[in-house]
């Protein structure tokens, strides 16, 4: 019966991208507990060392026979892992410290567009007309949502130092996205697993200086929990889920769905901090949802943009 449901899941890359970007807005959410608990960069590391060491403990014997391999991309392997997750996260985090959640919201909305340009420049991939009109769409429903349906609101907003700090995320995990779709020909697990180990050894060098700064706070249990559902949702789960996902359906396509983050970012903020859900945050949501509906349904290209 498990095994079933894995095959089914494995070919539904709409259920995989929901689920992706539902773990995400957990990730939002989760920060916002983390506040006082746990450092940046401590989180950025050790988010890390929890995913690779669960990581390891189901792909030792794979990660042995593909030793040969790994080692001959692990530049690759190495640089992707530090663009696409520790770059990204140390920066979202930061971000955080400067900015506020609307701006957040705001900015990762850009993230489909830059993955649009992105498969443009590097692959000749063109988006189709109602490709970029559900693009167009869900970033309306983003503007809707930071603004909380208030024009004069939307219209008020600046850019800052951690917009700057986002917008210098989202470019990184375009690139981390769009290399994906020429990833190294290893098993998903092993090569997630190699990027994990990455990942953490590039964290480290950002953690050193965040002690030397005396800007270091050592988890406190709150702070734990909050870096173990970080470590094995959005950092191990959907970081899995999303690569299926660009897989079956390509970057351009896939980045569509990032949209959805600060939508359920938003209910999950109604659900566990007790914030309001009103029209704006539904009209948003209807938006987000019909720019996706637009673009998959009327707007697929005429040649498939997979992986491979």
């Amino acid at each position: 019966m498990i095994a079933a449901v894995r095959a089914w899941l494995s070919g539904q890359a709409y259920v995989l991208l929901g689920l992706t970007t539902f773990m995400w807005a957990g990730n939002a959410v989760a920060s916002r507990f983390a506040v006082g608990q746990i450092s940046a960069m401590s989180i950025t590391a050790g988010r890390w060392a929890v995913a690779l060491a669960v990581l390891v403990l189901f792909t030792r014997r794979e990660i042995r026979g593909c030793a040969p391999e790994l080692r001959r991309q692990w530049p690759k392997i190495a640089l992707m892992g530090a663009i696409g997750f520790t770059a990204f996260n140390a920066l979202f985090y930061l971000a955080g410290h400067y900015t506020t959640a609307v701006n957040i919201a705001i900015t990762q909305g850009s993230f489909p567009v830059f993955v649009m340009l992105g498969g443009l420049l590097v692959f000749g991939t063109r988006p189709t007309l109602m490709q970029t009109v559900g693009a167009l769409v869900t970033l309306v429903g983003i503007a809707v949502l930071a603004g909380h349906g208030d024009w004069e609101r939307l219209k008020s907003l600046t850019l800052n130092f951690g917009d700057v700090l986002m917008l210098v995320a989202c470019v990184f995990y375009t690139a981390y996205t769009l290399a994906l779709r020429r990833r190294p020909a290893l098993p998903a697990l092993v090569f997630f697993t190699a990027m994990a180990a990455a990942a953490f050894l590039t964290s480290l060098p950002l953690l050193a200086i965040e002690m030397a700064l005396g800007a270091t706070q050592w988890p406190t249990p709150t702070g734990l929990a909050t870096l173990v559902f970080i470590a094995l949702f959005p950092s191990l789960l959907a970081q899995v889920l999303f690569m299926r996902g660009v897989e079956l359906i390509g970057p351009s396509r896939a980045g569509l769905f990032m949209n959805l983050t600060p939508v359920f970012g938003s209910i999950l903020a109604v659900v566990l901090l007790g914030e309001p859900f009103g029209i704006p945050e539904t009209v948003a949501l209807a938006l987000v949802l019909g720019g996706i509906v637009l673009a998959e349904r009327l707007g697929r290209p005429r040649q498939p943009d997979v992986s491979r």
